[in-house]
């Protein structure tokens, strides 16, 4: 497949650094050398210096015959009309950032398509979506819905008082069929369990269950079931009022923005949220502002320091649940060692939804999971499919790694190494990124 990626800003170049791991044919371009600058050598892409809008540039670089044409610049003009005009060249799909949510619309998505936009990605709503998830389901690090909610990964941040803690994965203990530990992440490794392992406390613990095996798992994993009632969320971004569009009614937002213009303009568009103008990293307006009473902090301000360090401040102030956006992707393990809570990057969300729609079609599912370098995927066995083929002990799959769970008819099998996948299982796949092309030989 032949992709052309419009925008080397962190969307862009992740995004480039996932496909080409796919081994598919990618050019990059943007109009800032600087921002190309050691890519060609050291990933397997070509890159471009020119300007989205420019049709000698797009010529320039035969999007006519690109499979697929991405427009991620930060701007949603450029963006739209790029795609636009790579259609009329001869792009077979296009995809474009925007961030106007009226474009997102069903009813609008006919519209775009017969104008040439195939898809449309708005990055802000995906964070805002995902804040919103780990306030619903505070007591996990993250949390997905797979196979159209008949499973669920579920990750966790076991402590001292978890029940399956120091228990060799082959003395049973954990083979009451309820669910599926798929890999422990500890520190800066990541582990995909066999019988040897045990887990530790303070390992990131990745489980697959049914959702009636949920509050199970909160059990074994020594965690509390907690009310989101009162929130505060420090910046005034697209984030912050995407999340208050968004948050159930039983929710009670603050948000604190130290720029009293962008109060004003929250202030009109966001009815069912208290705008205060402050700065949420200072410790003593958090304590004025009621943190003491605060179930949870979300820090979304432009700036991934004050982001990690004002959620620290919030632990230390007494809140369990904080909430960092990380802008820069480079910060993301170490704000995970620091132990803030959810970590979420709306770039990185954004390229895994993208890099979704590119997959081969057994594959139905997959999310990129920043925390752990690897990705959670769920595929479709087909009658040629090579893993139909002996049962998953036999095999032969590579050591990174390992299947959750299967859906069967609309039945959730969790698995072990006995299970046979036959033709028409949904199979929930945990694997180191790198897995992804090596996998594709036992689903095709």
């Amino acid at each position: 497949m032949r992709i052309v990626i419009s925008g080397a800003g962190e969307v862009g170049r992740h995004l480039a650094k996932l496909l080409t791991r796919e081994n598919m044919d990618i050019t990059l371009m943007d109009e800032d050398p600087n921002k190309l600058r050691d890519l060609e050598a050291n990933y397997d892409m070509l890159t471009h210096v020119g300007s989205p809008k420019s049709l000698h540039d797009l010529r320039d670089i035969d999007v006519a015959h690109a499979d697929l044409y991405i427009a991620v610049t930060p701007h949603e003009a450029i963006n739209m009309t790029s795609c636009l005009i790579a259609n009329s060249l001869g792009a077979k799909r296009t995809i474009a950032r925007i961030d106007n949510y009226e474009y997102l619309l069903p009813e609008n998505k006919t519209f775009f398509e017969n104008l040439g936009l195939n898809h449309l990605i708005y990055p802000e709503v995906l964070a805002a979506n995902e804040i919103v998830e780990a306030l619903r389901t505070n007591w996990m690090r993250y949390h997905l819905v797979l196979s159209g909610g008949i499973l669920h990964l579920c990750v966790v941040k076991v402590r001292e008082n978890a029940k399956i803690l120091n228990r060799k994965f082959s003395t049973g203990f954990m083979n009451h069929g309820r669910f599926r530990v798929v890999a422990i992440k500890r520190e800066n490794e990541t582990i995909i369990p066999g019988g040897n392992d045990e887990i530790k406390a303070d390992d990131l613990v990745y489980f697959v269950c049914t959702a009636d095996n949920i509050d199970f798992v909160r059990s074994e994993a020594g965690k509390d079931k907690r009310e989101i009632r009162n929130v505060i969320v420090m910046g005034g971004s697209r984030i912050a009022m995407k999340t208050a569009m968004s948050v159930p009614e039983d929710m009670n937002l603050k948000i604190l923005e130290a720029d009293r213009d962008v109060c004003l303009q929250l202030s009109e568009k966001i009815t069912n949220a208290l705008i205060i103008n402050g700065d949420g990293s200072n410790m003593d307006t958090l304590r004025e502002e009621g943190i003491a009473d605060t179930d949870a902090f979300v820090a979304v301000t432009d700036n991934s320091e004050a982001n990690i360090f004002a959620c620290l401040a919030a632990k230390k102030l007494g809140v369990r649940k904080t909430i960092a956006e990380v802008e820069n992707i480079d910060y993301i393990p170490m704000a995970e060692g620091l132990d803030i809570g959810t970590v979420l990057n709306k770039k990185t969300i954004a390229a895994s939804y993208i890099y979704q729609m590119l997959l081969n079609a057994s594959v139905l599912n997959v999310r990129n999971l920043t925390t752990a370098d690897a990705e959670i995927v769920e595929f479709m066995a087909t009658a040629n499919s090579r893993i139909t083929r002996n049962k998953i002990c036999e095999a032969g799959l590579p050591q990174d790694v390992n299947i959750g769970a299967i859906v069967r008819a609309g039945e959730a099998i969790l698995v072990n190494g006995e299970t046979q996948i036959i033709a028409g299982d949904q199979v929930v796949v945990f694997c180191r990124s790198k897995m992804m092309r090596t996998l594709d030989k036992y689903f095709k």
